[in-house]
């Protein structure tokens, strides 16, 4: 168990684009459900912030995610009436105790 599992205080499901097949020689693209992974979702540091604008980047959170989660860039993390978090980056540190994404929300319209 990571030493830092009591730390992830929410549930997201994570979303990934997917091929699959039309039936008729075609591929579809569409979102695919891999399922609930554990997670921490932490407001950017006003240092993160500033080293974000200077990048001319946006950042509205950092999860952190068990180290052996399959989460890449271009995933969406989901949960029930929250907007989904793209995941823009993924990080590990040296010593992989977590996994860390940095992410932008996109608000859905209604």
């Amino acid at each position: 168990m990571s030493r830092v599992a009591h730390l992830l205080n929410t549930t997201v499901n994570v979303w990934r684009y997917t091929e699959v097949s039309d039936g008729m020689g075609g591929w579809i693209r569409t979102w695919a459900d891999l399922g609930p992974v554990r997670a921490r979702i932490a407001q950017p540091s006003a240092h993160e912030r500033t080293a974000a604008d200077k990048a001319s980047v946006r950042l509205d959170a950092v999860v952190y995610l068990p180290p052996t989660a399959d989460v890449r860039r271009g995933d969406e993390l989901r949960r029930p009436g929250h907007e989904p978090l793209t995941v823009d980056a993924v990080y590990m540190p040296s010593a992989p105790v977590y996994k860390r994404a940095e992410c932008t929300a996109d608000q859905v319209a209604a």
